[in-house]
């Protein structure tokens, strides 16, 4: 599902070996983050595009680079 602009905690949760709870954890702190610099958020997903900056320090320009991450 690498096409849609959000990702859900059970994928989360597999790609980083961490429990679905622990994912929705994350994605409730990713979510303050966004909504502190003006962003509108979805409960329970997270932008992938920030997910990836924030797990693998991928900026949005530099995603091609590191496409096998």
């Amino acid at each position: 599902m690498q096409n849609t602009v959000f990702i859900k905690a059970q994928e989360i949760a597999e790609e980083l070996g961490v429990s679905k709870a622990m994912a929705y954890r994350m994605i409730r702190d990713w979510n303050e983050q966004l909504k502190a610099k003006g962003y509108t958020t979805v409960t329970g997903r997270v932008s992938r595009q920030y997910y990836k900056e924030q797990v693998y320090g991928l900026a949005a320009g530099k995603e091609a680079e590191h496409a096998g991450v």
